[in-house]
């Protein structure tokens, strides 16, 4: 045992010494903050995400005055008959491109450089980001500035969740529960405000704005909510430490701590990520068709609410799902992971084929499947990033946990990628209708 390790090892019995001379208040007291401010981040860091498309398409619309917008500029390709299905152009493949390729390419990227990067400048990069995007959007004078703002969204969501998921290896592992929580939670209160918003009359640029606050609770959380603690940093065993950077010693007496890790070495510890990872891609990849290429064209004709109105309440229907999905691990966990994706795709070739018989009668029934989508989407995300806080060595935590936030982004992008040709060869079947 060398002299870093052994001074760890003092570190360590002092901590459980201090422990059982103070009792458990203060502890309690510390954990309880820390979870509150993990779920916090969670919804800060996702709440451009979900508002960002929305607002992107209202000031996108103002900036294409004069073109006719009736009907969200809907083009069909069938005859204007209730009986064939009608077909939203996709006018927005620009914007999704640029919410998920900044993401995918910060995930890919960030676990070979990350490391150098102490978290408060990556919480600070993530919070400006996070305030540019409402900003840009919110002033935008052209399409290019909107599309700017929403990668600036993208980059935040993707610098954000493996920031706060590699943060969570030196805490209490039930943190990575409540920041699932919160992503979940932003989709929900996300579209919720912004609505809400929109409705008692602020236009959506004076919407945009307020949301700036957004940015501001997420530094609050950080640097005033979660506690860290003050006078207990522990040094890699290479010697190598940055201010925060350096490990955070949890209740649980477990600690994460900060070694050297080569390339060779972190390309070496991504195969036995892959029983995590592979899961997580297919459930994200079925789950991202319905909503990209399914999900709009899954209405019905003989219900009080229009399509539009339709399409709406399927994404509230799917975020309760994924919102309740991920605040469930301390209740239900799954240890099978493979059992998601199985499911997931039972789901999708139940709509896939809805779409082209329609033998399901009742838009009730939808309601239930896309409900249970959405469980399924945020089951497996927390679930994924529990068991590996569990499963991996506490040295390589750290460093998993960030590289796993590929798999979610990676199965989002191929199904962007096959669904928009896919809804397009649909439309232009001229399918009947109920």
């Amino acid at each position: 045992m060398n002299e870093n390790e052994t001074r760890l090892k003092d570190e360590l019995s002092f901590r459980e010494n201090m422990q059982n001379i103070t009792g458990n208040v203060l502890s309690s007291f510390d954990k309880k903050r820390n979870l509150i401010g993990f779920w916090i981040l969670g919804l800060c860091n996702n709440f451009a995400y979900v508002i960002m498309l929305s607002a992107a398409h209202d000031i996108l619309k103002e900036q294409e005055k004069g073109d006719e917008v009736h009907h969200n500029e809907t083009t069909t390709f069938a005859p204007v008959d209730e009986h064939y299905m009608q077909c939203n152009e996709i006018s927005t493949g620009a914007i999704l491109l640029a919410d998920i390729l900044p993401t995918l390419i910060i995930k890919l990227t960030a676990p070979f450089y990350i490391h150098h990067i102490s978290y408060r400048v990556r919480v600070a990069i993530v919070v400006l980001f996070n305030l540019s995007s409402f900003l840009l959007v919110g002033f935008s004078v052209g399409i290019w500035m909107s599309i700017l703002g929403v990668v600036c969204a993208s980059i935040c969501g993707g610098l954000g969740e493996v920031t706060y998921m590699s943060l969570s290896a030196f805490f209490d592992r039930n943190v990575i529960s409540t920041y699932s929580s919160g992503t979940g939670g932003a989709g929900v209160f996300g579209a919720l405000s912004y609505a809400g918003l929109t409705s008692a009359g602020l236009s959506p640029r004076n919407t945009l704005f307020v949301m700036t606050i957004i940015p501001v609770t997420m530094a609050i959380s950080y640097f005033g909510i979660l506690k860290k603690p003050d006078n207990i940093y522990t040094k890699t065993v290479t010697d190598e430490t940055t201010d925060d950077t350096t490990a955070l010693l949890d209740d649980s007496k477990e600690v994460s701590t900060k070694i050297y890790l080569s390339l060779k070495d972190r390309l070496r510890l991504l195969r036995p990520l892959l029983k995590y990872m592979i899961p997580l891609i297919l459930v994200y990849f079925a789950e991202y068709f319905i909503n990209q290429g399914l999900m709009e064209i899954l209405y019905f004709n003989n219900v009080s609410l229009s399509i539009s109105e339709q399409y709406r309440w399927y994404q509230v229907d799917y975020q309760l799902g994924v919102f309740i999905s991920r605040s469930s691990v301390n209740f239900f966990e799954v240890k099978r992971l493979w059992v998601l994706p199985i499911i997931q795709f039972i789901n999708l070739g139940i709509l896939l084929t809805q779409v082209f018989y329609r033998y399901i009668p009742n838009i009730a029934i939808i309601f239930v499947i896309i409900f249970f989508e959405g469980l399924l989407g945020g089951a497996a995300f927390v679930n994924t990033f529990y068991q590996i806080s569990k499963e991996i060595r506490a040295e390589y935590r750290e460093y998993s946990l960030g590289a796993a936030t590929i798999a979610d982004s990676f199965g989002i992008s191929v199904a962007g990628a096959v669904s928009i040709p896919s809804h397009n060869h649909i439309c232009s079947l001229h399918l009947k209708v109920m």
